[in-house]
C-alpha cells in the first residue's frame, strides 16, 4: 500500500470552495484509512511543493478549470507521480461540453440535439443571431450551457424566447463558448463508474432537486436535493443506462473513476448529459452515495481510488 497521499484541493477554479470541501473529506478518510496524508491547496507555486512532500500519489479532489481538465494531470505526468482520475485527454475532452458533445455524436452515443457557438472565433456572432439560429434548428425549450464551467454554473433551462435570450447573455458571462441542447424531460440519473479496463457501474441514482433542475445551489446546499436509490427507472432502461454508461466511459478514456449523467425520456432511452472525471467527495455528493450503495465505506472508496492510481496503464511507479 502506497503511504504518502497527497490531496490536491482548493485550486483556482469557480468550484473551489467545493473542491476544499471534496479535499477535507478525502484527507480524514485516507487518514482513517492509515495512510500518511499531506494536503495542498494548489497555486503556482504546488511544483516545489508536491516535489518537496514527495508523494507516492497524488488523491486529485480539484474540481473545474485548473484541475479537472487535464492541467495538473499533465503536470503530475512531467514530475512522474501517479493520480487519481482519468489522465490528460479524457481530463481535457470532458471539462468541454462542445468537444464532449461531438464526440458523444461521432461514437454514435445518445444526446440531445445541439449547437454550439464561440464567440473567440466569430466575435461578430450576436446574442440576437444566436437565439435565432437555436429557434430555428433546435425550437424552446432549450438549455444553455458555458462550454467549461462545471457544477452547472451559468446554465440556464430556456421556455421562452426572452429567456432564450438572457440565457445565452448569462452563458458568455463565463464563457466565450455555449453548448445549447433541446430540452429533453425525464428523470436525471447518474451512473458512478469506477475502475481502470475493467469498470464497473455502481448503483444508479434518480437525482430531485428542489429547484428547476439540478443547479450549483441544489447540488451543494442541504436539503435542496435527494437522492432516491434506486432510481425510480424501469429495468430495461437501467441496463441501457449501464451499458451506454461503459461505453461511454470507454470511449472517452476514462480511468480510476467518472460520473456519468442523464435524462432517461417518457420511451426510457437514456441521453448522455456530460461527463464528470473529478466528481464531488463531499458529503452531499453522489459517487460516495453510489460507493455505499455497492457496499463500500467511504474510506474504502478513497483507498480504492489510490489503488486504481497505481494500477493506470500509464501511471509511473
Amino acid at each position: 500500500m502506497a503511504k504518502k497521499v497527497v490531496v490536491l484541493m482548493g485550486g483556482k477554479s469557480k468550484e473551489r470552495e467545493v473542491s476544499l470541501r471534496s479535499g477535507a473529506a478525502v484527507a480524514q478518510a485516507l487518514t482513517n484509512a492509515g495512510y500518511e496524508v499531506s494536503v495542498l491547496d494548489v497555486n503556482e507555486r504546488s511544483i516545489a511543493a508536491i516535489l518537496d512532500l514527495a508523494p507516492d500519489v497524488a488523491f486529485l479532489a480539484l474540481h473545474g478549470r485548473y484541475g479537472e481538465d487535464g492541467t495538473i494531470q499533465g503536470l503530475l505526468d512531467i514530475l512522474g507521480i501517479p493520480y487519481t482520475g482519468p489522465g490528460v485527454l479524457a481530463s481535457a475532452i470532458c471539462i468541454n461540453k462542445a468537444v464532449t458533445k461531438k464526440l458523444l455524436s461521432y461514437e454514435g452515443i445518445p444526446t440531445s440535439p445541439f449547437l454550439i457557438f464561440d464567440r473567440a472565433h466569430f466575435p461578430e456572432l450576436t446574442v440576437e443571431e444566436m437565439a435565432r439560429q437555436v429557434e430555428e434548428k433546435l425550437g424552446i425549450p432549450v438549455v444553455v450551457k458555458p462550454s467549461t464551467q462545471g457544477s452547472s454554473i451559468g446554465t440556464t433551462i430556456v421556455k421562452n424566447p426572452q429567456a432564450l435570450r438572457e440565457g445565452l447573455a448569462t452563458a458568455l458571462e463565463f464563457d466565450t463558448q455555449l453548448v445549447v441542447e433541446r430540452f429533453i424531460p425525464g428523470v436525471e440519473v447518474t451512473a458512478s463508474v469506477l475502475g481502470n479496463d475493467d469498470p464497473v457501474v455502481l448503483p444508479l441514482i434518480e437525482i430531485v432537486a428542489e429547484n428547476e433542475f439540478y443547479d450549483y445551489e441544489a447540488k451543494y446546499t442541504p436539503g435542496m436535493s435527494h437522492h432516491v436509490l434506486p432510481a425510480r427507472i424501469s429495468e430495461q432502461a437501467r441496463q441501457r443506462v449501464e451499458e451506454i454508461a461503459l461505453r461511454t466511459y470507454k470511449a472517452f478514456d476514462c480511468q480510476g473513476l467518472s460520473r456519468i449523467d442523464f435524462i432517461v425520456d417518457a420511451n426510457d432511452q437514456p441521453h448522455v448529459l456530460e461527463i464528470n472525471t473529478l466528481p464531488g467527495m463531499t458529503s452531499m455528493s453522489l459517487f460516495p452515495d453510489a460507493a455505499r450503495a455497492a457496499g463500500m465505506s467511504f474510506e474504502q472508496l478513497c483507498s480504492r481510488l489510490v489503488d486504481l492510481a497505481l494500477s493506470k496503464r500509464w501511471a509511473v511507479v
